[in-house]
């Protein structure tokens, strides 16, 4: 068996280095390293192909057995580290937790890396603010198998802990890159992918547009929406309709209602 090493005090370095990771936009940024938590996102990371550098553990939760046998796929292994109790609650950011986090190494998220089938189902989020929100747009684009989620313009970091939470780990399972709204629009014309934006202004009712060939469904903030750069270079302006007192849902629910609508028309396109 690998042998295991322990930190017990929380002045330790490797201990405030992770802390740095997990609080700080800026040492995620400087270090190209993250945190990630818990045994079912460690393990969508390693299917995602994610490089895992320092395994740590807290032995009255997990045995160190288990945590080999959870990353026996990892290549290279990793260092495996057990924790003192009050060590992991430092480190841990979920009040429930399973007793196993990592140290792992960011991908890149560049657009000339992204490779797309033919006639493409994509989403792009333009600004998304809260952490919250752009978890729950890659769990949307998870459930539905999208080809890619662009993300324009960010404003939330995609490796803040919040942001791996709330994608319940689909965060390592859904192809993204992130750019300006001008390279994100410049890329999807040059693929001849349709753009299709969400917006109150002289827009169309979602159902009545035609999702069928290679198209991105652009969904801005829940405050302001899509900037007029998005809206302005759409080929098609889509609306789904309210019926109640206010005029905008959680984002995450427009995109899902809207990327849904596509996949239906798609499938019944194949029929």
């Amino acid at each position: 068996m690998q042998s295991v090493k322990q930190i017990t005090s929380l002045q330790n370095s490797l201990v405030r280095k992770i802390i740095n990771l997990k609080e700080k936009k800026k040492g995620r940024k400087t270090s190209g390293l993250f945190v990630v938590e818990g045994q079912r996102e460690l393990e969508m990371a390693l299917k995602g192909g994610y490089r895992i550098k320092t395994v740590l553990i807290n032995p009255e939760l997990i045995s160190a057995e288990q945590a080999f046998e959870l990353m026996k796929s990892a290549n290279p292994q990793p260092e495996f580290i057990t924790l003192s109790k009050e060590v992991y609650q430092r480190l841990a950011y979920r009040e429930k937790t399973e007793g196993i986090l990592a140290v792992a190494e960011v991908k890149s998220h560049d657009l000339e890396n992204l490779s797309l089938a033919e006639h493409p189902l994509i989403l792009v989020a333009e600004a998304p603010e809260k952490p919250g929100n752009l978890g729950a747009l890659l769990r949307t684009a998870d459930a539905a198998n999208l080809d890619a989620v662009l993300i324009a313009n960010p404003k939330s970091d995609l490796y803040n802990p919040n942001t791996i939470r709330s994608s319940v780990g689909c965060i390592f399972t859904v192809p993204i890159a992130v750019g300006s709204s001008e390279e994100i629009i410049a890329f999807l014309k040059a693929k001849r992918i349709r753009i299709y934006s969400a917006t109150l202004t002289n827009a169309v009712p979602y159902t009545r547009a035609d999702y069928t060939g290679g198209c991105a469904i652009a969904v801005g903030t829940e405050a302001t929406g899509l900037t007029e750069t998005w809206v302005d270079n759409a080929d098609a302006r889509v609306v789904i309709p309210m019926e109640g007192q206010i005029d905008s849902m959680n984002v995450s629910v427009s995109a899902a209602i809207l990327i849904f609508e596509a996949k239906r028309q798609r499938l019944e396109q194949l029929s």
